[in-house]
């Protein structure tokens, strides 16, 4: 199986044109491709993705949303569950605080901790101004490349997670082959790592409503090949799913709609 191989070097990935890169060309035999990237580099992504999430602000890198169940952290807005909650969507922040003290030093009240240490929304709030909420807030504003790395790798495991579900020959040479087209387009790599951040893989079956996904797999399955401009292909297919998603959901979600298509109109 062919492997995207994300070499960082000083940090991670801008949103570059990804024209210029030697990628291989897409069903070729197997093998990986280097991007090196600077640390201005990285910072540009973290950047863009902060902007995406959390208009760029940086009360937004912690917080809990009214009508949500969890709070997000970070660039990425990583779930985080309070201790005994078990949410139908992929938790994040846990592997990102794995991450994080393998790189740099946390706060020590972090150690051993992996539940989010508040109960509600009501409890967080009342929190947001302590001490911990402060070192907290300081570990997201000052590790930005290194979770852009942690964004970066899970894009890397997830094409050979998304073709591990697929049950035909036909059908993961598809989704494959579009993955690439996708990399190989302006814009594309970072098309593709902000919408595995954003709305997963695809590849949970608790992220389902109606037994319908919204992550990169379903987008990539909605790319015909003869599209003409994959990257404008890509947009559209991510908007069709995010629709759709909103239309199963068992709630409404439609408030956040416009947000999401404007997010992924930055993407053709």
């Amino acid at each position: 199986m062919r492997r995207y191989s994300l070499i960082l070097l000083l940090g991670l990935l801008p949103a570059i044109s990804s024209a210029d890169l030697a990628l291989p060309p897409p069903m070729a035999s197997a093998h990986s491709f280097e991007i090196s990237l600077s640390k201005d580099e990285a910072q540009q992504v973290g950047q863009r993705i902060w902007q995406n999430e959390g208009a760029g602000k940086e009360q937004n890198l912690i917080v809990w949303n009214e009508g949500e169940d969890f709070p997000s952290l970070g660039i990425g807005h990583f779930i985080w569950y309070p201790a005994g909650f078990e949410g139908p969507f992929v938790e994040s922040f846990p592997a990102l605080l794995s991450h994080l003290r393998r790189e740099v030093a946390t706060p020590d009240w972090l150690k051993g901790v992996e539940d989010a240490p508040w109960s509600s929304r009501e409890v967080f709030e009342r929190d947001i101004n302590s001490w911990r909420m402060v070192e907290l807030r300081d570990l997201m504003k000052h590790t930005m490349p290194q979770q852009v790395a942690f964004i970066v790798q899970r894009l890397e495991a997830a094409l050979p997670k998304m073709l591990a579900t697929l049950q035909t020959e036909q059908q993961r040479a598809h989704v494959e082959q579009q993955f690439y087209r996708v990399a190989q387009s302006s814009n594309g790599i970072y098309a593709l790592i902000d919408y595995v951040n954003f709305k997963g893989e695809g590849t949970s079956l608790s992220e389902r409503y109606r037994g319908e996904g919204w992550g990169l797999l379903q987008v990539l399955q909605l790319i015909k090949t003869n599209d003409d401009n994959v990257m404008v292909a890509f947009a559209a297919g991510a908007d069709a799913v995010l629709t759709r998603r909103v239309h199963n959901a068992p709630r409404d979600e439609s408030r956040w709609l416009a947000g999401w298509r404007k997010r992924v109109n930055s993407y053709r």
